[in-house]
C-alpha cells in the first residue's frame, strides 16, 4: 500500500418562581436531588500502564484501552501513550506488531485529530512490511476524507481495496460518506450510497445518519424526512442519533407537533429516545418560552428510567432565566446548598450572562459572591461576565484589583473589556498601563485591543505614544488597526510632519491606505499651507500616491 500513503507534514425560591409556571416547589426539590445525584458520579480511571507480557494481543489491549481513555476525556493523552507503545514494540525484536497494533494507534490518532500522524503510523506499517487489512484501510479512509478531504486518495484507497481483495464494507463507505457530507458534498455522498447498494454493501443506520445531518443542516427538512422513510422501507432501523439529528432540526423551526408524534410512536419504530433527544427537546421547547412543558419533560424522562445531566439541568436553567427574569435563577441557584443541588460554574455563568442581559450588574456581583462563598471556582468566562458588570457599575478599580488576584484568570477579552471602559473614561494612562501588562502576561494583543488603545491615546492628544502602539501592532501582523484614529488625530493635533512620515512608513510596508484618508490628508496640507510653500512637493506626492492606487 505504498503509494496510498503519503505523510501530511427555598420560601425566598418559592416566591421567585410564583410569576411562572414553575410553582411546584416539590419537583425542584427532586430536580435538585437529580442533580446532586449526577454531581457525585465518579471520575473514569485511566487505563494500566503497561502489559504483563510483550504479546501484540496484550500491547494491543492495552492499545485499545488508552484510546478508550482518550474519548472518554483524555484530551490526547491516551493516543500519545499508545504511540509510545507503538514505538517500544518495534524496538523489541522478538515482538513486532501486528496489523491490529498499527490500526488501534492509528485510529487513536485520527481521533484526537492528529491526521498527519496518524498516516506516518500508517507508513511505518507498510514499511515493516504488514499487509494491511479492512480495518486499517477504513482508518486511511478516514483520515484522507473526514481530516483532510482528499477526496481522490480517499476513493483511491476504497479501488485498491477491491483490487486487492479486500472489498469495503459498511463501516469503510460510511467512513467516505461522513467525510463527504461534512465537505457538504451530499450529491455525491448519494452517490457512495448507490454504489454501496450496486456492490451489495447493505447500508446501516451510521451510513445514513451524516446524509440526514447534513440535510437537517442545510435547512431541507423534507429531504431529511423522505430519507428517514428511505431508511425504513429498505429495512433499515435508523438509531437513536438519527432520530436526534431529525429532532434537532425540528425543534430549530418550532416543529414540536412532529417531535410529539417522533416520541410517540418510539416504541412501534424500535428506537429508544436517551437524554440527549429530551435535552435536545426541553431546549426548543424553552428557547420558544414554553419552560413549563420543558420542565415536564424530566418526568417522561424518569419513567423512562432517564436522569437529566448536566446539560439538561443547565438548560431548564436557562429556560427559567427566559420564562420570567434571571432574578428567579438566582434565587434558584443561592438556595441550591439547601436543595441538596451541587450548582456547577456552568449554571452560575448562565445566570450571570442572563442578568447582565437585564441590566442588573449588581445582582451579578452579589451571585459572584455567593459562588465564591460555595467553594465553586470560577473560570475565565466568570470573570468577564464580572469584570463587565463592573465596569457598567462604574467600578472598573475593582475589576483592576481582582485581575491582580492570584485566582483570576484574564484573557484577551477581560484585556478588553476593560480598556474599553477605561477608553470611553478617558484614562489613557491607565489604558496604556493595561496594554503593558497583557504584554507582561503573556497574553497577545489583538487588533480590537490596539484600535482601543490607538483611539484614547489619539483622543488625548497624545500622538507619540500612539504612533508606537501603532507601528508595534503592525510588527505583529495586524493590518492598520486604529488607522483613522490616528490619522485623524494627526491632522486635528496639527502633527502634519508626522503624519507625512507615517504615511511614507506605511506604504513603504505595503500596504494600502483608503482613498477618502487620502483626501483626508491633503485638505490638510493644503489647509496648512503647505500648497503654497517649499513642502508642496509633500502634497505632490500624496496625490501621486494615491492617483497610482485607482
Amino acid at each position: 500500500m505504498p503509494f496510498l500513503i503519503r505523510p501530511i507534514p427555598r420560601l425566598l425560591l418559592a416566591h421567585s418562581l410564583s410569576s411562572t409556571h414553575l410553582s411546584d416547589h416539590h419537583f425542584l426539590l427532586r430536580f435538585a436531588a437529580l442533580a446532586k445525584d449526577l454531581s457525585d458520579k465518579p471520575a473514569p480511571s485511566p487505563p494500566p500502564s503497561r502489559p504483563r507480557s510483550p504479546h501484540p494481543y496484550d500491547y494491543n489491549r492495552l492499545m485499545s484501552a488508552h484510546a478508550a481513555f482518550d474519548a472518554g476525556g483524555g484530551a490526547g493523552a491516551g493516543a500519545d501513550r499508545a504511540l509510545y507503545l507503538l514505538d517500544e514494540m518495534r524496538g523489541l525484536l522478538q515482538r513486532q506488531p501486528d496489523a491490529a497494533c498499527f490500526t488501534t494507534v492509528a485510529a487513536a490518532l485520527s481521533s484526537a485529530s492528529r491526521p498527519g500522524a496518524a498516516l506516518a503510523v500508517l507508513e511505518a506499517m507498510d514499511a515493516d512490511g504488514v499487509a494491511p487489512d479492512t480495518v486499517a484501510c477504513t482508518v486511511l479512509v478516514g483520515v484522507y476524507a473526514c481530516h483532510l478531504q482528499r477526496f481522490d486518495a480517499a476513493y483511491e484507497v476504497v479501488r485498491w481495496m477491491t483490487e486487492h481483495g479486500l472489498p469495503p464494507d459498511v463501516v469503510t463507505y460510511s467512513t467516505l460518506i461522513r467525510g463527504l457530507c461534512s465537505a457538504g458534498r451530499v450529491a455525491e455522498a448519494l452517490g457512495v450510497l448507490d454504489l454501496m447498494l450496486e456492490e451489495g454493501c447493505r447500508p446501516n443506520a451510521h451510513t445514513y445518519t451524516p446524509i440526514m445531518h447534513a440535510y437537517c443542516t442545510a435547512g431541507m427538512i423534507h429531504e431529511a424526512k423522505r430519507l428517514l422513510d428511505s431508511m425504513i422501507a429498505a429495512g433499515c432501523a435508523p438509531s437513536t442519533v438519527t432520530y436526534n439529528v431529525l429532532i434537532t432540526a425540528l425543534c430549530k423551526v418550532g416543529a414540536f407537533k412532529e417531535v410529539e408524534v417522533l416520541l410517540e410512536e418510539s416504541s412501534s419504530r424500535g428506537w429508544m429516545p436517551d437524554t440527549i433527544t429530551y435535552s435536545t427537546y426541553m431546549d426548543g421547547l424553552c428557547r420558544s418560552g414554553r419552560v413549563d412543558k420543558g420542565f415536564a419533560l424530566v418526568d417522561r424522562m424518569l419513567s423512562n428510567g432517564l436522569h437529566p445531566n448536566e446539560v439538561t439541568l443547565n438548560i431548564l436553567l436557562d429556560g427559567v432565566c427566559r420564562s420570567s427574569t434571571a432574578w428567579a435563577a438566582k434565587c434558584l441557584l443561592e438556595c441550591s446548598a439547601e436543595l441538596g443541588w451541587d450548582a456547577s460554574v456552568v449554571n452560575y455563568n448562565t445566570v450571570m450572562r442572563r442578568l447582565c442581559d437585564e441590566r442588573r450588574w449588581l445582582a451579578v456581583v452579589k451571585l459572584f459572591t455567593d459562588m465564591s462563598k460555595k467553594g465553586i471556582a470560577p473560570n475565565s468566562w466568570t470573570f468577564n461576565i464580572l469584570v463587565h458588570s463592573l465596569c457598567k457599575l462604574e467600578k472598573p478599580h475593582y475589576a483592576l484589583c481582582l485581575m491582580r488576584s492570584e485566582e483570576f484568570v484574564a484573557d484577551i477579552v477581560t484585556y478588553n473589556t476593560l480598556i474599553r471602559h477605561l477608553s470611553l473614561s478617558g484614562k489613557s494612562n491607565e489604558v496604556y498601563l493595561l496594554l503593558h501588562d497583557m504584554l507582561e502576561e503573556g497574553i497577545a494583543p489583538n487588533g480590537t485591543t490596539y484600535s482601543l488603545v490607538i483611539d484614547c491615546l489619539c483622543r488625548e492628544e497624545k500622538f507619540l505614544v500612539a504612533l508606537s502602539c501603532f507601528y508595534r501592532s503592525i510588527q505583529d501582523g495586524f493590518s492598520l488597526p486604529g488607522i483613522s484614529s490616528i490619522v485623524r488625530g494627526l491632522i486635528a493635533g496639527g502633527q502634519l510632519g508626522e503624519l507625512h512620515t507615517l504615511i511614507g512608513r506605511i506604504l513603504g510596508q505595503g500596504f494600502a491606505i483608503d482613498v477618502y484618508m487620502y483626501q483626508e490628508v491633503i485638505i490638510a496640507f493644503c489647509k496648512k499651507g503647505y500648497c503654497q510653500g517649499t513642502e508642496m512637493y509633500k502634497v505632490c506626492h500624496i496625490l501621486e500616491t494615491m492617483l497610482s492606487l485607482r
